[in-house]
């Protein structure tokens, strides 16, 4: 594609912003920009305005550049609604914001977007799903934007081994916005001396995505054999025998069975998924097309066997490139020292649940011991994982999944498991309630305090379920029950929805 000429309505100013959150190489990008003009006969000027941490708010880069002449141009210090040509969002949601505030304009601005999501803060401690809805923001787009290019471009980066800043170069390049060619924009990464070859991968990515103009290829679909297991001869047939069971289900199914199946190895091992299989073969033989019962099943069961006791917090913690992820993530140099403190505030309850079952019940029913641990280990601690005393304490409590099956907290979480379990299959009768009390699964996640919390509240949906059970639009008052739970961390919409149905009684 021919490079772009000046647009002659700003008189040859070109004027370009990004919206950019840390780790996302914004500044890196802004200086490719500000190299690549100046490189190639432009005055530029790049600024940049910090915003506030914890995606709560993203940092405004922007750049105003135009050929050099006999005159020095004043270039402005933002940008201004109504005033951009290219807006570049290194994530959907802040494409968004960029079209509220203005910068976007069907007549000037060409939009250049990466389709994936990093979380709002927001979004995150919203009890149910308090996603952002993507669809609304790229229809916007659409109506906004003079051109829209819109692509998974961080996807297409870390296949690259590279950041979303170099794919985004590479849509900027091939966009033809810029009057410059393709191998001055290379020459521009190659000027920064920093991770060129992994760069110029993400930069032809991001090129050949955007000439294409079709949506970055999605990654394959996991499955039973996208991802041959490595490991000794016995596990490895164990698992393809896993991997025939699933392939036996019906399709529909056998698709999120794999996932799950994975999911529940991963966390223990191959019988434990041998478990999870023969659990949802109970529930498909009770189930029929289109397997909605089975579906949710598939999920939730897996869900609930891969519960977040102190053995998986500590495994995760001391996972292989955690910290790798940590020091991208924070935008850390080669040079930087990264001192990494992990805080845990363990209950007296998640220390009982490392107990042998028994006597972790035993244990657990004794207030006065109850006290005595809470007291002796509820007091928050620190510990520097990044130091090799604090990094060993964490990586054995994460190896002790050989103990798991014993502890109290694995009794505690079958016996929960098998009750919910048997309840959905006893409403079957009125399939539409029983695949309902399957999706309220969703209550419970997290551990010690907000675990506490949506296992309280998933009781309390279910003993309302039970009073409206006999009624013809149970399945309907189970769903309300169950987003009223979702609604809000204290429980107060749930109040409202169980009055309700007492009233019915």
């Amino acid at each position: 594609m021919p490079p772009a000429p000046p647009d002659p309505i700003i008189g040859g100013v070109i004027k370009l912003a990004l919206l950019a959150v840390g780790g996302q190489g914004g500044g890196v990008l802004t200086g490719w920009i500000e190299d690549l003009a100046r490189a190639n006969g432009y005055v530029a000027q790049a600024t940049s305005v910090a915003g506030v941490a914890q995606r709560t708010g993203a940092t405004v880069y922007y750049v105003e550049m135009a050929p050099e002449g006999p005159i020095t141009p004043v270039f402005s210090l933002m940008p201004t609604a109504g005033d951009v040509d290219v807006m570049i969002t290194a994530e959907m949601m802040e494409a968004g914001r960029s079209i509220m505030r203005g910068f976007v304009t069907p007549d000037r601005t060409v939009l250049i977007t990466s389709t994936h999501r990093a979380l709002a803060v927001s979004e995150k401690v919203a009890p149910g799903n308090g996603i952002a809805d993507s669809a609304e923001v790229m229809a916007a787009a659409e109506i906004a934007a003079r051109r829209l290019i819109a692509a998974d471009f961080d996807a297409l980066a870390v296949q690259a081994g590279s950041v979303i800043s170099a794919s985004l170069f590479g849509a900027l390049a091939a966009s033809g916005v810029l009057p410059f060619p393709r191998k001055a924009f290379e020459a521009a990464i190659q000027a920064s001396g920093k991770g060129v070859e992994g760069s110029l991968r993400a930069f032809s990515a991001g090129f050949d995505a955007t000439q294409s103009q079709h949506e970055a290829p999605h990654l394959a679909k996991t499955t039973i054999s996208a991802m041959p297991p490595k490991g000794p001869e016995k596990l490895r047939a164990a698992w393809a025998t896993l991997g025939a069971r699933v392939m036996d289900m019906p399709a529909p199914v056998a698709e999120l069975a794999a996932l799950g199946l994975r999911k529940v190895v991963e966390f223990q091992d191959i019988d434990y998924g041998a478990v999870y299989l023969d659990r949802l073969d109970r529930i498909l033989a009770q189930d029929n097309a289109p397997f909605t019962l089975s579906l949710a099943a598939a999920k939730y069961v897996a869900n609930a066997m891969v519960y977040d006791d102190i053995i998986r917090v500590a495994d995760l913690k001391t996972r292989t490139g955690r910290m790798t992820r940590i020091a991208r993530e924070m935008g850390a140099k080669e040079r930087n020292l990264i001192h990494l403190t992990e805080f845990l505030h363990p209950r007296a309850e998640e220390i009982v649940s490392l107990l042998p079952a028994r006597m972790g019940a035993r244990w657990q029913a004794n207030k006065r011991r109850m006290k005595l641990i809470n007291h002796l280990f509820n007091r928050g601690h620190r510990m520097r994982t990044d130091t090799m005393g604090a990094f060993l304490t964490l990586y054995l409590l994460g190896g002790l999944k050989g103990w798991r099956l014993r502890t109290w907290r694995h009794s505690q979480e079958v016996e929960h498991l098998e009750g919910w379990i048997n309840t959905a299959l006893g409403y079957l009768p009125q399939y539409d309630l029983a695949v309902e009390v399957i999706r309220c699964r969703r209550l419970i996640k997290g551990y010690s305090d907000t675990h506490a919390r949506g296992m309280s509240k998933f009781d309390r949906v279910l003993e309302g379920i039970a009073i409206v059970a006999g009624r013809e639009d149970a399945a309907l008052w189970a769903a309300r029950l169950r987003e009223a739970a979702l609604l809000d961390e204290e429980g107060k919409a749930l109040d409202g929805a169980l009055a309700t149905i007492r009233s019915f009684i």
